[in-house]
């Protein structure tokens, strides 16, 4: 980043993909971290999209005032839901962060 310029916002890009026979789970699954995201301290937005042309595929993107704010949010996301979840992952997730 050009010194002297600070971002405005940080963008996370999560990219998913199901499980065999999991992608309807997966999909409810990240459409239902929604409330929770977006309640947040720093989330200005959270939104899912499945991928066009490979219904088990799915990007989640995140907008925050921060990279910590990122973070802290799913460091407090409670890890039993997550573990519950982890069956409809056909491989870990990936994420970057991004600058506006």
């Amino acid at each position: 980043m050009p010194q002297g310029k600070e971002a405005k916002m940080i963008v996370r890009i999560g990219e998913f993909q199901a499980a065999e026979g999991k992608s309807e789970d997966l999909y409810d699954f990240l459409q239902s971290l929604s409330s929770y995201i977006t309640q947040s301290k720093g989330c200005i937005s959270y939104d899912v999209f499945r991928k066009y042309d490979s219904p088990e595929s799915f990007a989640v993107i995140e907008r925050w005032l921060s990279v910590e704010a990122h973070k802290a949010s799913v460091d407090n996301f409670p890890k039993d839901q997550m573990k519950a979840a982890m069956p409809l992952f056909g491989r870990a997730p990936k994420g970057s962060y991004y600058q506006s």
